[in-house]
């Protein structure tokens, strides 16, 4: 190495190079952590999604390892916030239930799936509909789902 030449640091092995030459260990959070009233509302939004929890809630909305854990970034809280207020607009409902007074973050409480206006049902539901419950029961078992009646 030439003399005063100045040597750039290298990622090791655990950790991945972001920005030009700054190393960054994996899975750290690239910015500052989410409020405590950021993760309320967040945790309001996922339980009235029809999740338990964010772990509950990772595949379905893309959470990684971390966010599961609980761990955001403002803005990574901001863009979930932003999502799912938005679908649960277009779900049709019209009160949020971070503002809902009757706002409840206990899993029992969370309903277990969420109900689509039926005007809002496509073709493919409509035709669904008209099919007896022992023909789907029997298609579904055929795909290997177990059904069973409520």
């Amino acid at each position: 190495m030439e003399r005063g030449a100045r040597k750039l640091p290298t990622a090791r092995p655990n950790e991945r190079a972001v920005g030009h030459n700054r190393p960054m260990a994996f899975g750290q959070q690239s910015g500052p952590p989410a409020t405590a009233r950021q993760l309320r509302e967040l945790l309001d939004l996922v339980n009235a999604a029809g999740h338990r929890d964010f772990r509950d809630a990772r595949g379905p909305l893309g959470f990684t390892q971390r966010q599961a854990g609980g761990k955001f970034t403002r803005d990574e809280a901001d863009a979930f916030i932003a999502q799912l207020e938005q679908e649960h607009v277009a779900d049709g409902d019209a009160a949020s239930p971070a503002t809902s007074s009757t706002s409840s973050t206990s899993p029992a409480a969370a309903p277990a799936v969420t109900a689509r206006p039926k005007a809002a049902a496509g073709s493919h539901e409509q035709e669904l509909r008209r099919v007896p419950s022992e023909a789907l029961a029997a298609e579904l078992q055929r795909r290997g789902w177990v059904v069973m009646e409520p």
